[in-house]
C-alpha cells in the first residue's frame, strides 16, 4: 500500500513538472545569445558541426515528417533557400541550411524531404520514442514544430522560433548593394 502512494506521489510531481515545462513555461528569447552547439551525422554519415558554418548565416529547422504544418511550411523553406543562397551579404559569406527532422521510428522523413524537395545535404535526423526530447530540440529550447532560428556568421542566434517571412524580411535587408 504504501509503495503505491509513493507510486502516485511521484507520477502526480512529474505531471506536473511536464505540463509547466511544455504549457506554462515562457520560451526563452534567445535572440543575441550563442547558438548551442551541434554536433551530428548527417544523413550521408558525414560529420557534421555547426561551427564550420562560421561566417556565414545558418537556417535551422526542426521538422518532422508527421507534422502538417511543417509539410505544409517544407517548400516555402526550399524557395526561400534557393532565392538567398546565392545571394551576397554585407556581413556574411553566404547562407546555409540545417534540417532536423525529429521522428519516433523508421526512415518516413526521407520520402517526405524529397516529396518537399529538400536538396541540400545537411539535413540530421533525431530519432526518439518522445520527439521533443531529442537532445538538439532540447538544446535549442524546441517545444514544438517547425521551429526555426536564424544563426549569425559569429554563431549567436539573430531570429529565435521565427516565421519564413521574418527571416526573408533579415535576409533581404542584409543584402550587399
Amino acid at each position: 500500500m504504501k509503495l503505491k502512494g509513493i507510486l502516485k506521489t511521484f507520477i502526480i510531481v512529474l505531471a506536473g513538472v511536464l505540463i509547466y515545462y511544455f504549457a506554462f513555461k515562457k520560451s526563452n528569447d534567445a535572440n543575441g545569445l550563442m547558438a548551442p552547439k551541434i554536433e551530428a551525422d548527417l544523413i550521408n554519415g558525414d560529420a557534421y558541426s555547426l561551427s564550420d558554418d562560421l561566417g556565414s548565416y545558418v537556417i535551422i529547422d526542426f521538422w518532422g515528417s508527421w507534422c502538417p504544418p511543417c509539410r505544409k511550411e517544407n517548400p516555402k523553406l526550399v524557395d526561400l533557400y534557393k532565392k538567398y543562397k546565392d545571394k551576397k551579404y554585407q556581413d556574411a559569406a553566404g547562407l546555409e541550411i540545417l534540417t532536423i527532422a525529429l521522428e519516433k521510428d523508421g526512415r518516413r522523413w526521407e520520402k517526405a524531404a524529397q516529396k518537399d524537395g529538400f536538396f541540400w545535404d545537411t539535413q540530421i535526423v533525431q530519432e526518439s520514442r518522445f520527439v521533443m526530447t531529442s537532445k538538439l530540440a532540447m538544446k535549442y529550447g524546441v517545444r514544438d514544430v517547425p521551429a526555426k532560428f536564424l544563426i549569425g556568421p559569429k554563431g549567436d542566434i539573430l531570429l529565435d522560433k521565427v516565421s519564413l517571412e521574418d527571416m526573408r524580411q533579415y535576409l533581404e535587408n542584409h543584402i550587399s548593394e
